[in-house]
């Protein structure tokens, strides 16, 4: 459950690359370690974020984690579904449980992040 064509964080988020913008959400692993979500707290539209910048709080049954933007860039949209439908972000964390749409201002910054291979390296590397 690690599709190809997006980029990796080493804390568990994804972004894919849509021209200028970048859809950014948690990994498969990331929201099946924290169990049923019940809460999600996003940026608003318009706020500039730094590349590992924390973003917002994703809150489950068994913790509360912070979520780091996987590229600097400023806050096009968030998924305001996620507010009362938190838990699209376990069913769906590569679709319907996105978080966030960035303006990308460094692409260059891709080069810190992993491919699909590369997070799956790391994942077995980390004992996951």
């Amino acid at each position: 459950m690690i599709p190809e064509g997006l980029h990796y964080t080493k804390e568990h988020e994804w972004i894919k690359v849509e021209g200028a913008r970048g859809r950014v959400g948690i990994t498969h692993f990331a929201q099946s370690q924290l169990g049923d979500v019940v809460f999600v707290e996003l940026p608003k539209v318009g706020r500039s974020l730094r590349q590992m910048e924390t973003f917002g709080v994703v809150e489950s049954i068994k913790a509360v984690s912070d979520l780091y933007c996987p590229l600097t860039g400023e806050v096009l949209e968030i998924n305001s579904t996620l507010e009362s439908k938190p838990e699209q972000i376990n069913a769906a964390p590569y679709g319907q449980g996105w978080m966030i749409v960035i303006k990308i201002s460094n692409p260059k910054e891709l080069g810190n992040l992993m491919t699909a291979e590369k997070y799956k390296a790391y994942l077995a590397a980390e004992g996951h």
